[in-house]
């Protein structure tokens, strides 16, 4: 039997025994060894890889299979993340209390059978749009959930010197399962078919739900039970998180410019299949391709973000990566066949990375910032807005790409991008070099 060293059971445990690991930025990479956080890695990596593909396939069954048009294609993409809207500010009071790994244990099953149910309905010959929306909906209600849960839980099995490398490390492998997850959906596409293609999207979180299965740590019972909180307490909770949000400068301001780029975002990511389909003219395997070179971006703002903070401060580099970067995406309306590919790829690779290092950024303020108690309802106020605005983006990017054709409607989306960040720019954030660091909702 083989007997593990100290160092090693430390990195697995802690120092106090807790499950969660002690600082170790200052020696970096030790984070890999610590095996809850991996299965955790590993889980949320195999989720996001499904969620791309389906980024792909989806649409591309609508178009291809079952002729969908422009607006119904938005409109599959706004059903993704309705839920946000919809359920977004109570599902962060109950991830607040529940146990957050069961959380996220039955939104990998459901999403699972949810993407399994497409291919057999259309074995069947019974497939159509209207479950096609179905799917993307519930799917979208299972995202919420998981991700919600799985950004409050992060804190409780890492320390917090080890938050940031965990963000760097969680978004930066996301950020890769996305961009090979959109380039195998396009070969999916070719070789299995759009529909068949789906039981991919089942495998992937067939393995998240195991890879979070495997997790040892375990938390402590919530501090009361939904019956003990008395009636109106889901309103009085959601309130207590919305005034946090509200009335805290940082939080307020970052929460108004996630919406606000979530909008155009939103909006030029409904787009984008069809637009690179019928207005440049790619077929489906050249989209993925294409996809994934420019998203590489991501992999590399993943890689940066902690060298830039290091060198010019937490609040400059969120500047940098979300004003600056992304002023190089309006590059993408331009975008044609042959040598016209290559606007593309940088406006598409600025925009991924400076969505990539930013969100590093804010989810770690985000998770240091705020006490254990109220993580879940602040993550899920923030995200109601933030994610919100994708499905009005995607419905007004539908409407605008009918009536005034899909380039100009690109041109208009990838402009907004860097002037959302202008709210950043005349926030507090502007004044300082690091975002601060306080327990918000504790005394």
């Amino acid at each position: 039997m083989k007997v593990r060293g100290r160092e090693e059971r430390q990195a697995e445990a802690g120092a106090d025994g807790t499950g969660r690991t002690a600082g170790r930025s200052g020696r970096g990479g030790l984070l890999r060894r610590h095996r809850d956080f991996r299965m955790l890695w590993c889980g949320e990596s195999a989720g996001k890889f499904g969620a791309s593909v389906t980024s792909v396939l989806l649409p591309l069954a609508a178009v291809s299979v079952l002729d969908a048009g422009t607006f119904e294609v938005s409109l599959l993409n706004a059903a993704t993340w309705l839920p946000w809207l919809v359920i977004g500010l109570p599902a962060g009071v109950w991830v607040d209390r529940l146990r957050r790994r069961t959380v996220m244990l039955v939104s990998d099953a459901v999403s699972g059978a949810l993407f399994l149910s497409v291919p057999v309905a259309a074995w069947l010959g019974a497939l159509g749009f209207g479950q096609l929306l179905v799917v993307a909906l519930l799917a979208g209600s299972a995202a919420v959930f998981f991700q919600t849960a799985y950004t409050a839980y992060l804190p409780t099995i890492v320390s917090a010197a080890d938050q940031a490398e965990g963000n760097a490390k969680l978004h930066g492998s996301a950020s890769a399962a996305q961009i090979v997850g959109f380039g195998s959906g396009g070969l999916i596409a070719q070789s299995a078919g759009a529909v068949n293609g789906m039981l991919t999207n089942a495998a992937t979180f067939l393995v998240s739900l195991v890879c979070v299965a495997r997790i040892r740590h375990r938390e402590p019972p919530p501090p009361a039970v939904a019956a003990e909180r008395g009636r109106g307490a889901l309103l009085r909770e959601v309130r207590e998180g919305v005034d946090l949000v509200v009335h805290d400068p940082y939080l307020r301001s970052l929460t108004l410019f996630g919406a606000t780029s979530n909008l155009v975002l939103g909006g030029c990511n409904s787009l984008l299949v069809v637009f690179l389909v019928r207005e440049v003219g790619l077929s489906s395997g050249t989209v993925g391709a294409l996809a994934a070179v420019g998203g590489a971006g991501g992999v590399l703002g993943a890689l940066l973000v902690r060298r830039c903070v290091a060198r010019f401060g937490t609040a400059r580099s969120l500047l940098l990566f979300e004003l600056g970067v992304p002023a190089l995406a309006p590059l993408t309306a331009l975008t044609t066949r042959g040598a016209g590919l290559v606007f593309f790829v940088v406006g598409y690779a600025a925009v991924s990375l400076g969505v990539v290092a930013g969100n590093v950024i804010k989810a770690g303020f985000i998770q240091g910032y705020c006490a254990s108690g109220v993580l879940g309802r602040v993550t899920a106020c923030s995200a109601f807005l933030n994610y919100g605005t994708l499905p009005l983006g995607a419905l007004a990017a539908g409407g605008l790409g009918t009536w005034l054709g899909l380039r100009t409607t690109m041109w208009l989306l990838t402009v907004g991008m860097p002037l959302a960040a202008l709210i950043l720019y005349c926030s507090p954030i502007r004044a300082r070099r690091d975002l601060p660091v306080r327990a918000a909702g504790t005394n």
